[in-house]
């Protein structure tokens, strides 16, 4: 075991793909040298070479296109989109190609080996094009994993499986814990599962569910709700598509109550379809109505940053009124 941030733990992850098979290649804007601008890929090039670690034009699109082509040549493509707001030029590639290689051929051909990589997600003052939090609009797409990590044990663990998995899987890394978090990490490599969500907590009155970076924000809140008397069941859903109906289901049962945090906007957002499916799943064990604290249905502010989040009162606060409702 090691101590590790975020970053640290992205990188280990990527030296032991890169080691592991040949096969396994990154690239992306200023990937090279540079290691990105947050330095994910930092000396991968030393190791192995300009072909297997390189920089790409300034182009989401063309990226996306070359790792399909690439993915779909055998190849193990980790391509990395620098921000996950510019990842809608991409949209095309990711939704009208990647998704549908396998199905389209009668599984004849695929881009199974495709692991697309972004930081995602706000708190660190970025403004409205360095702050989103796009996972919904790739949910929807059928051929597509979508997974978000919340720690640097599960950064690496997941993306490792993620890059050996033979479906093509977005990765969002939340960005504001880059740095910030850091814990044990084991050295060697290791794999964690792309679809189940991981009960963190026990408890019995309500269940709170969440994902990425809001993990933090929301374990403030069940420690604030545990100083009044309530007990949380804490969920990390870990991977968005497909996402963990059974895990989430059952805890539900036992408690009678949710509430679910995100950070994108409430509308759309991924939380929608998680109360749907529960509501359906729960109906006459639920004691209150599903709760949903996310962020605003604004374009991410700047000047108002801390007011958009949402964060730990608000969660906790959502908690208290579902308890006594």
């Amino acid at each position: 075991m090691a101590q590790m941030n975020m970053l640290q733990a992205i990188n280990n992850a990527l030296d032991l793909a890169m080691a592991r098979d040949d096969g396994v290649v990154c690239f992306g804007e200023d990937v090279g040298h540079f290691g990105g601008v947050f330095r994910a890929t930092s000396k991968l090039q030393d190791k192995y070479g300009r072909q297997r670690c390189f920089n790409t034009p300034l182009t989401e699109q063309g990226i996306i296109g070359f790792a399909n082509g690439m993915a779909a040549q055998g190849l193990k493509p980790v391509a990395e989109i620098q921000f996950a707001d510019y990842i809608y030029p991409a949209f095309d590639q990711i939704v009208n190609e990647t998704a549908k290689f396998r199905y389209r051929s009668g599984d004849q051909f695929n881009v199974g080996g495709l692991v697309i990589r972004t930081p995602y997600g706000g708190g660190i003052a970025g403004g409205h094009y360095h702050s989103q939090s796009p996972e919904a609009y790739f949910a929807h797409t059928p051929g597509l994993r979508v997974v978000v990590p919340r720690d640097p044990a599960q950064a690496k663990g997941l993306l490792l499986a993620a890059i050996a998995c033979p479906d093509p899987v977005l990765f969002f890394e939340p960005k504001r814990l880059y740095r910030a978090a850091v814990g044990e990490v084991e050295e060697d490599y290791y794999e964690l599962p792309l679809d189940q969500a991981e009960v963190l907590q026990a408890g019995t009155d309500v269940t709170v569910v969440a994902w990425g970076a809001q993990l933090e924000v929301v374990q403030k809140a069940v420690a604030l709700a545990k100083n009044e008397g309530i007990s949380c069941e804490l969920i990390d859903l870990r991977s968005i598509a497909p996402w963990d109906a059974d895990t989430v289901a059952e805890s539900v049962l036992k408690t009678g109550r949710l509430v679910i945090n995100h950070e994108a906007p409430l509308t759309g957002g991924f939380a929608g379809e998680i109360a749907a499916t529960i509501q359906q799943r729960c109906f006459l064990y639920l004691e209150s109505p599903i709760a949903r604290v996310c962020g605003l249905d604004t374009p991410y502010p700047l000047a108002l940053e801390k007011e958009y989040m949402a964060d730990h009162l608000k969660t906790f606060d959502a908690i208290v009124c579902s308890v006594n409702f």
